[in-house]
């Protein structure tokens, strides 16, 4: 009669208070899923529980993998760097860094110093058979290179019209556009000095003088003369007297070859 009694009692206050009793069961169902996740999570999580990251810095792939298993962690290669002043292969930089405290099992992000230096294209016109640079600014062209990461940079002055990019030597070798050049090599930069128009004026007017004092140590009449070391017409060259002059037949052969010799010096 009593066990009765209480099953009715229970399907009385389930049937009169049905919404009470849909909350209390969500409550209890709620309890218990936290309960599950926060265990699961404390056993996956390892929580509590932690570990020390050991310095691998400087030292090769080969032993720094081994450090890290040997400690229960993980290994991660970010990226591969190059740097001169660390031997290829070797870890440049850790994340975590050494001493950092962690859960275990954690993985371990490594930068490695490239066996090889970075490669990079200084021109990229398409135009292989070209000298790469070529006509750019000196400004423009020493931009360029830092940007691509290069840092032995010389510049050479050559002799030419004006001041822009003759070519771009890498250990030497002249490169061309297209061609890759690793970023730690020696780049010399030839950069016309604008001084061959000056020079070449500066000769033609050597040349002149030169020209007009064989004709004085020749004995002839001091003259003008014009463009390229060719006499001035005189008018009256014609009607000088023979004794301290010349006739015009006397005056045209010297005139001429002074002529062919002033032009085969400017085509040189």
């Amino acid at each position: 009669m009593s066990g009765k009694s209480e099953n009715q009692i229970n399907n009385s206050l389930t049937g009169r208070h049905p919404v009470i009793t849909n909350i209390l069961i969500i409550i209890l169902v709620g309890a218990l899923g936290i309960c599950i996740v926060y265990f699961s999570i404390a056993i996956f999580t390892k929580h509590g529980q932690t570990d020390k990251v050991p310095g691998i810095e400087n030292k090769s792939y080969t032993e720094a993998i081994q450090i890290l298993h040997d400690h229960g962690f993980k290994v991660d290669i970010r990226d591969s760097l190059y740097k001169d002043n660390v031997r290829p292969g070797y870890v440049i930089e850790q994340f975590p860094k050494a001493g950092s405290i962690v859960k275990p099992g954690r993985k371990i992000f490594l930068y490695i110093n490239a066996v090889h230096p970075k490669e990079v294209v200084i021109d990229d016109d398409n135009h292989p058979m070209e000298d790469a640079l070529k006509s750019f600014s000196p400004r423009s062209g020493l931009a360029r290179l830092q940007e691509l990461g290069f840092k032995n940079v010389r510049v050479v002055k050559v002799l030419g019209d004006n001041d822009c990019i003759v070519k771009i030597l890498a250990n030497g070798v002249p490169v061309k556009k297209m061609q890759k050049v690793p970023v730690n090599a020696s780049i010399v930069v030839q950069v016309y000095d604008g001084r061959l128009a000056e020079i070449r004026d500066s000769l033609q007017n050597e040349e002149l003088m030169a020209t007009r004092q064989e004709h004085l140590n020749a004995g002839e009449t001091d003259y003008n003369f014009g463009y390229g070391g060719a006499p001035l017409y005189d008018p009256n060259a014609e009607s000088k007297s023979s004794t301290g002059s010349y006739s015009s037949s006397s005056s045209s052969a010297p005139a001429t070859q002074t002529v062919e010799e002033v032009e085969e010096i400017e085509y040189y």
